[in-house]
């Protein structure tokens, strides 16, 4: 059975007026847009056109959650803890409020992502960078007793403990003279900045951060952390543990479906820096750029609940899928058809259709781009 899905945008305040009208042919909205959810998480389930949610033909048993993404201003820096300690963690908040903003632990699950680029420049921050690196950027900034402060704090031979005491030092508020002072120097005119030309681009995004975020610990965290600028097609996975936050662009997403954040700044809501150095993975490292090149990619993703393949159609093309799985159009005309439902389904863009766990085979049909998500290989 085909079904096809529709939802509001959310209007979080970091969502864009332009990115997601524009992808659907119509004019700016008055209000921001952030994300659509095309799933069957019960603070936003997708809805049917015929009526009803889709939360009440799966049971709400569906794994993972897909996305459209559309950011003007920087997500909170967030990370996502392991199955294990998700586990951990819910029990131990049992007797907590659900409503609770102070409550981390909304459910048992991890919650890896994927996110795909579709604007022709997609922002994001993950991962820590080398210390070694962070110094030399540092090095390239006026001088200013803060900065000392910092790098002296990063002197620690073991990068990873480092890190660590750094993150801890920046978001326990005992470092906000140092934060408003680094701030006021990342926001000065990028003149007085001898950088190297490797990290041009990251100062430039520092810089509009901070401007943002003048007294948030959470921009001296991003300046530890790596900038990276996804291209059309071009993605990036993020696994528990890791440090992330996107700055702007807009993408699909595809996560497990699980509501468990941990942020670590960039925000006002609740940043529980003991629970989060507890997760958090502090070991430096670059994040791999998936390419996505080609008219048809599987992008790697290295857990068992979602897959997600990208199609640049031409026709029509027949596409085995293990079910329940998600068509998502982001391009052209397209439509898609069943062999338990063979009357074709049109897929305007920014929409879905839901296709149930029956279906093994959906033919696509038409000119343009789609998104098939669906439960990884071991599901």
């Amino acid at each position: 059975m085909l079904l096809p899905l529709v939802n509001e945008p959310r209007d979080y305040a970091w969502g864009s007026r332009s990115l997601l009208a524009a992808l659907e042919g119509r004019t700016p909205s008055a209000s921001p847009e952030a994300e659509v959810w095309f799933g069957d998480h019960p603070a936003d389930p997708a809805e049917l056109p015929s009526g009803g949610t889709l939360d009440e033909v799966t049971g709400g048993e569906l794994p993972y959650l897909l996305k459209l993404l559309a950011a003007a201003d920087p997500l909170s820096i967030q990370v996502h803890p392991t199955r294990a300690q998700a586990r951990e963690g819910y029990a131990r908040e049992q007797g907590m409020d659900a409503a609770d903003p102070s409550r981390n632990y909304r459910d048992e699950n991890h919650k890896p992502e994927l996110l795909v680029a579709l604007s022709d420049r997609f922002e994001a921050l993950a991962g820590l960078r080398p210390v070694s690196d962070t110094l030399r950027l540092l090095a390239s900034l006026p001088d200013a007793a803060a900065v000392w402060a910092l790098r002296e704090r990063l002197s620690d031979p073991d990068e990873s403990a480092a890190l660590r005491d750094t993150i801890g030092w920046l978001l326990s508020g005992r470092a906000q003279a140092d934060v408003r002072e680094i701030c006021a120097v990342l926001v000065q005119d990028s003149t007085a900045v001898d950088a190297p030309p490797e990290f041009a681009e990251t100062l430039d995004a520092l810089r509009g951060i901070a401007e943002r975020n003048p007294d948030d610990a959470g921009v001296l965290v991003a300046l530890l952390m790596n900038f990276v600028v996804l291209r059309p097609g071009q993605a990036v996975y993020l696994r528990a543990g890791l440090l992330h936050a996107y700055v702007s662009g807009l993408g699909v997403e595809i996560m497990a479906a699980s509501d468990n954040v941990l942020r670590g700044g960039l925000t006002p809501k609740h940043v529980d820096v003991e629970e989060l150095l507890a997760i958090v993975d502090t070991a430096p490292a670059a994040v791999a750029v998936q390419p996505g090149t080609g008219s048809r990619v599987r992008y790697e993703i290295p857990v068992d609940d979602f897959a997600l393949q990208r199609i640049d159609l031409a026709g029509e093309l027949r596409v085995p899928v293990r079910g329940p799985a998600m068509v998502l159009a982001t391009a052209g005309e397209v439509s898609v058809s069943a062999a338990a439902a063979p009357q074709r389904v049109a897929v305007p863009v920014g929409t879905a259709v839901f296709a149930t766990a029956d279906e093994r085979e959906l033919a696509l049909h038409g000119r343009g781009q789609v998104f098939i998500a669906e439960p990884g290989a071991a599901s």
